[in-house]
């Protein structure tokens, strides 16, 4: 009977943590959430491509920039320090 009774207890549990779901400090947030349209989904999706391939081109430039001018640089500019 031990065993039966720590399942019930642990289910209990469990199920307390379920009923206050939407009572915590997100459960306004929770109520209000919906699913997104598929238009907004794909402005989502396109704004975050967007991003990442602006921010993949402007780290290619940085490492383009550092491995071609980067020697010139060294050699030329900072051999005089």
């Amino acid at each position: 009977m031990a065993f039966l009774d720590r399942a019930r207890r642990v289910q209990d549990q469990f199920d307390g943590r379920l009923r206050n779901v939407g009572h915590g400090k997100y459960g306004r947030i929770l109520r209000m959430a919906r699913r997104p349209t598929s238009e907004e989904y794909v402005k989502v999706l396109e704004v975050t491509w967007l991003g990442a391939i602006l921010i993949g081109l402007v780290g290619f430039a940085i490492y383009i920039f550092f491995s071609q001018a980067g020697p010139w640089i060294w050699n030329n500019v900072l051999s005089g320090l």
